[in-house]
């Protein structure tokens, strides 16, 4: 009986964090800016709310019980590992303060309201105190998790578990080294014809074709919806309630068209989610008080990237699609032939803004906040010369200059929302992507099918190999069981490799 107890106590606390998430997702797209105080409590009483829930001296007999219940099964059944990731966020919660947990999600409210009016406004010293407030939290949060190496360790593992500070800078340093070269010579080379990209797209005709194809790779309308927000994202509120946003240009159709792809990709993760595992431990992080089922967020990023980049920006993929975005839009496109639109939206060449690089650049991205994340806790960098800062990293890493800071410093979201450690996840995410994606073409018939826009087999491939087990297994044992190896460089460089020098004939 003490498992089901504690199955049950769990279900309240997943309630608890979806609740949570309602809040957040209204406050990133429809609140009004006069509810973000208020919202800010609310936040931080749910948070607290489930730390004590999760520490509960009922939780901890229940837990108890659990473990003597569920010796000697299977060490990776549902059962021992639904005990071991409870046990895993009661050992870390038992080090971290009460009022930490309080603080930070009554800051991240406010912070990211704050951060977008400074983004808006180009206004960077308007949001440096709160970045200097959720810096210092952070701080003190890598010091209560704890770490062997360096702090930034114990805030990397909240979002990829059994990654450490070494591994991650091995993991850059050999993309770097792959990709710079190819980077380099493509720079030598006749740039393709992109000038249509940015003609005058109206934005409802922009979602209506993102959303119908979001709906051909399989995201069900009715546990799902589509709104716009300032920066795009995904979040669930229970398996039944996936949502998905994008934020639109309408001289620039690549970003809203491939923020929906992108966003989809973990929005299958999530509705593919086994209905057993539904209100469990394995479908929550309970470590970061966040509703999402997904292995890690390396593994989340993979899905979202596959279907973005590995589908998305396929040949085949446009080939098949085009001609519909073609009569979508006459007037932009039809001067337009596949094969250029194909190349125009695969194009290399170094950007400002992350959400909108390329394959080949995206990873200088990551590397130049990583090594600015390091930094800051380090107290090597002071907040207030962040923008500084990075100028310099965007001009080393990317060759550009910084006109100003709302298409620098103040791009992204992630610092306002606390989430210190989780950028290398996109990264982790593009690797990942690559070798789920050269096991499953070694299925006969499914490179086949995905080209004719039959996008099922491809999602039940990876609902059977990744979705439907939630936090059941770690990255790791995922990539053992679906690929056969251990995370590995060699299928992400081998694709950029051979899509890149033939886009543009390097041999």
């Amino acid at each position: 009986m003490s498992f089901t107890e504690l199955t049950c106590q769990v279900a309240e606390i997943n309630d608890l964090l979806n609740a949570l998430s309602v809040l957040t997702w209204d406050a990133r797209t429809q609140m009004p800016v006069g509810g973000i105080q208020t919202r800010g409590h609310q936040l931080a009483t749910l948070s607290g709310m489930a730390r004590k829930m999760i520490l509960s001296s009922e939780l901890g007999q229940s837990l108890d019980g659990a473990k003597r219940e569920v010796q000697g099964e299977a060490p990776d059944s549902i059962r021992v590992r639904t005990v071991e990731q409870v046990r895993q966020a009661v050992e870390v919660f038992s080090r971290i303060p009460a009022e930490l947990v309080s603080s930070l999600a009554e800051l991240k409210a406010t912070a990211q309201a704050v951060w977008g009016q400074a983004r808006a406004e180009n206004d960077f010293a308007r949001f440096q105190p709160y970045l200097e407030q959720i810096l210092g939290l952070n701080r003190q949060l890598a010091e209560a998790i704890g770490y062997r190496a360096h702090p930034y360790e114990a805030l990397l593992g909240q979002y990829e578990p059994g990654m450490t500070t070494q591994s991650l800078k091995n993991l850059l340093e050999g993309i770097k080294t792959a990709t710079l070269p190819l980077v380099q010579a493509i720079a030598q080379k006749e740039p393709p014809r992109w000038d249509f990209l940015t003609r005058d797209y109206p934005e409802d005709l922009q979602r209506q074709f993102a959303l119908n194809i979001a709906q051909k790779f399989g995201y069900d309308l009715s546990r799902g919806r589509l709104d716009a927000s300032l920066h795009p994202f995904e979040i669930s509120f229970t398996r039944q309630d996936v949502r998905i946003t994008t934020r639109y240009r309408r001289d620039y159709l690549p970003m809203g068209l491939f923020g929906v792809l992108h966003e989809t990709g973990h929005a299958l993760y999530e509705q593919g989610l086994s209905p057993a595992l539904t209100r469990s431990a394995l479908t929550s992080d309970l470590l970061g008080l966040y509703a999402v089922g997904g292995a890690s967020y390396g593994t989340h990023e993979s899905q979202s990237r596959l279907w973005e980049n590995l589908v998305g920006r396929s040949r085949a993929f446009w080939e098949l699609h085009y001609p519909v975005l073609q009569s979508t839009f006459p007037a932009q496109l039809g001067d337009v032939d596949t094969e250029e639109f194909y190349r125009a939206v695969n194009r290399v060449t170094p950007s400002l803004i992350r959400v909108e690089a390329d394959e080949l650049t995206y990873n200088f991205h990551i590397m130049l906040r990583v090594e600015l994340e390091m930094g800051l806790l380090e107290d090597k960098i002071a907040v207030w010369d962040l923008p500084e800062a990075w100028n310099a990293k965007v001009q080393e890493y990317l060759g550009l200059e910084v006109p100003d800071d709302s298409r620098g410093v103040l791009q992204d979201i992630h610092w306002s929302a606390g989430l210190f450690g989780s950028f290398p996840t996109y990264t982790i995410g593009n690797v990942m992507s690559a070798q789920f994606y050269a096991a499953l073409e070694q299925v006969d018939g499914l490179s086949e099918a995905v080209a004719r826009g039959d996008y099922a087999a491809l999602r039940d491939w990876l609902g059977d190999n990744i979705y439907q087990h939630g936090r059941r297994f770690s990255p790791a044992e995922l990539l053992e069981h679906s690929t056969g190896k251990s995370l590995t460089l060699k299928p992400y460089l081998h694709y950029l490799e051979s899509k890149y020098r033939w886009l543009y004939g390097l041999g």
